[in-house]
């Protein structure tokens, strides 16, 4: 395969594509990020004033906070970060389903009593809520329909503090739909009027699972990530989906035809901030993601983490690039090169000069340092990220 040249100067999003964009966002480049978790939310509700077209492929695998308690009662895919990344994209103006959006974003109370809790989703379910009463038919009938489902289902252990209801409709809808996440992740896309295409990476009820560089393995998402539990204190050698009890072969879990055409229509592909294996590796686990992602000829660029991941420890920035090169090379297969999976390296101008030469060198991928960082400490600046983004297009 022959590598990819950009020869775009990356030196500052480029205004004109950006004002371009921003006047006619229904006409936006079609950018498709991999992602879970929160990271990238800031950025995507930057983006949404960018395009209405682009494209999110999230992680299911979470095993922690509210989706824990879901997953453990229905025997699901995670919701969480799904329905954290529709609230995101979400049009949040008076045009848009505000109403439908305050619902989705409400969170029972962390310390409440159960049968109280309880029965505030039931008074949802009944229309007698404020937050449902203020939300116009037939909408309104359709979420009472998914909350009814997931009550009935409920087992009486559910434990429903600091659950967040959009989960419980996600969760209702999935129910409904025979087990199956897509028709429900439609279905609300259209509720909210999301500014883009959000899909879970697999539809399938996975864990994610790590090789310490000590030969222990571990498996579930929150022993992983460093929030729940105490953060490893040994590096991660690699990453891999498991059933809950042992590791998935590779052929096991493909992806999706639906989301490959996502890939095959980007017109930029972005690794984003967030948890190295968690949030983005995991993502380009699912046989063909690779394959796909070099026969695209765009520009594919990774944005590392500003700040400390826990996922990362003992990597350096080029460790961190060979995380996300080496299960996507083994999908590509024989003759498939670094360059045809990953175009470029974008960090924040802060980061040391050695660490991007580093990258070059070892994968032969250049490392653009740029003025990306915002006020608050380990964050991007997410206008910034999204204005780039856009220009790369």
């Amino acid at each position: 395969m022959t590598p990819i040249t950009v020869t775009r100067d990356l030196a500052l999003p480029d205004p004109l594509r950006v004002a371009r964009a921003e006047n006619s966002p229904h006409l936006g480049p079609r950018v498709l990020v991999f992602s879970g978790g929160s990271a990238l939310n800031g950025v995507s509700r930057q983006l949404k004033r960018y395009t209405f077209n682009s494209m999110h492929l999230i992680t299911p695998f979470d095993s922690g906070g509210s989706s824990q308690e879901l997953r453990r009662a229905f025997d699901m895919p995670a919701v969480g970060d799904l329905r954290s990344r529709l609230m995101a994209l979400a049009d949040e103006t008076v045009l848009g389903q505000p109403d439908i959006y305050a619902l989705f974003s409400h969170r029972l109370d962390r310390q409440g009593a159960q049968p109280t809790l309880r029965a505030e989703v039931a008074a949802m379910r009944a229309g007698n809520h404020p937050l449902m009463t203020a939300i116009a038919e037939p909408m309104r009938r359709l979420i009472q329909g998914h909350l009814g489902q997931f009550l009935d289902a409920a087992p009486p252990t559910f434990d429903y503090r600091n659950a967040s209801i959009g989960n419980l409709i996600l969760a209702g809808g999935y129910l409904a739909n025979d087990r199956a996440l897509e028709p429900v992740l439609f279905l609300m896309s259209k509720m909210v009027d999301v500014r883009g295409t959000l899909r879970a990476v697999v539809d399938e009820t996975l864990h994610l699972g790590a090789e310490l560089s000590d030969g222990r393995r571990v498996i579930g998402q929150r022993e992983i990530s460093g929030k729940e539990v105490a953060p490893l204190s040994v590096p991660i050698r690699r990453c891999f989906l498991s059933d809950g009890t042992q590791e998935m072969a590779p052929e096991a879990v493909r992806l999706p035809a639906r989301n490959r055409r996502l890939i095959e229509e980007a017109e930029v592909i972005c690794y984003p901030p967030g948890s190295l294996y968690s949030s983005v590796v995991a993502n380009l686990l699912p046989q063909g993601v690779g394959r796909a992602l070099a026969a695209r000829r765009v520009p594919k660029v990774y944005l590392p983490s500003l700040g400390t991941d826990p996922e990362a420890l003992g990597h350096d920035l080029s460790d961190q690039v060979a995380a996300l090169l080496t299960p996507l090379l083994a999908d590509a297969g024989p003759g498939a090169m670094p360059r045809d999976l990953m175009t470029h390296v974008i960090c924040d101008r802060d980061t040391a000069a050695t660490e991007c030469d580093k990258v070059t060198a070892r994968h032969g991928i250049p490392c653009h340092r740029l003025p990306l960082a915002g006020a608050e400490p380990g964050k991007y600046d997410a206008g910034e990220v999204a204005r780039l983004l856009v220009s790369l297009a």
